[in-house]
Parts: structure tokens; sequence; C-alpha cells
């Protein structure tokens, strides 16, 4: 259904970008402003260009077809909806080095630390303000010192709660940020 270089957009957020890659654990895309989400299939959909919408419009299903479709849609198991709830695009931000800059030659361990930092603290800030839900942080194991300081720089917003990422999918090297957009 979708391949590598598509060109997608997320159905519950507002997000749009490009296929990276297809893989099993589900769909990355790269947005316009650069960064990457994993995605499930089902949540998002191809942008058509122009000249694909000319081809689509006498080769579209019948209304039946889709009146049955939508009907079906509306019979879906509870189950189903409160696992897709859980399984909503996750904003995915490596904060190894090497993917943050090109080189760290010249760079102390301290400069490339506060680096890390500031790339964490920048698209904490992004997801924030495009109210997203979740996001991780891939840090890595190493020793311990950039997970240390990103849980104290999380323990500073009110908003959010932190936790070890999905062990699945991420390893040990990952914590899992929930943001809470409303506070009361």
């Amino acid at each position: 259904m979708f391949k590598k270089g598509d060109i997608v957009e997320t159905i519950d957020d507002n997000l749009k970008g490009t296929i990276l890659s297809i893989e099993a654990d589900g769909i990355f895309i790269e947005t316009e402003d650069g960064f990457v989400f994993n995605v499930e299939p089902s949540e998002v959909i191809a942008i058509k260009t122009n000249d694909d919408l000319d081809k689509a419009i006498f080769t579209s299903q019948d209304i039946a077809s889709v009146m049955k479709n939508e009907d079906d849609a509306k019979t879906h198991n509870n189950k189903q909806t409160k696992r897709k709830e859980k399984e909503k695009a996750k904003f995915v931000v490596d904060l190894h080095s090497h993917e943050i800059t090109d080189s760290t030659k010249g760079m102390s361990p301290h400069d490339i630390l506060n680096l890390q930092l500031n790339t964490a603290r920048h698209k904490l800030e992004f997801a924030i303000k495009k109210r997203l839900k979740k996001m991780v942080f891939i840090h890595g194991v190493g020793e311990g010192v950039l997970k240390q300081e990103l849980h104290t720089l999380l323990r500073r917003y009110d908003n959010v709660e932190f936790y070890d990422g999905e062990f699945k999918t991420f390893g040990l090297g990952a914590t899992e940020v929930r943001i809470y957009q409303n506070l009361s």
C-alpha cells in the first residue's frame, strides 16, 4: 500500500511527511520540519498530487461500497478502539551525538552532553507546541549520564510524565514521555 518516498499525513495528529522506511513495528516518516515519527500504517493516509487525483476521479469506489465500509467502521469492537488509542503515533528523538551533528570533532564530552540536552529540550517544546501526546527519547545505555540529565530536565515540566521506553521496540536505552495538554 505505501512505499518509501510516499507523502503521507496522519489521521489524528497534524503531521505531514515523507516515508523514510517501512518496518515491522510501523512506518517511519520525516516531517517537513525534519522530525522522524514512528506511526502505524492504519494511522496515515497517502497525500495525492493533482495528477493522482485526475487519474482517480473515474476509478473511485461506488457509493454502496463506501457506505458499507462506513457501516463496518462503526461496528468496530471496543477493544480494538482502545488498542488503537494506546498505539498512537510516537515522536521518536534519537539523542546519540552522531544523529544530532555531523561531527563531534573538537567538542568535549560536556559540550556533547549540552548539545544532546538542548536538542531534547527543543524537541520536547516542539511536541508540546504541536500538542503531541507521546514521544520517545533514545539515549542509549552507556554510563547513564545522559539518561539522568534527561530525567532531570523532564522533571522541570509539570505537564509530562516519563518512564522507561518499550523494551521490545527500543531496548534499555530509551525514555518514553507522556505529555498532558490540559492542566487542572
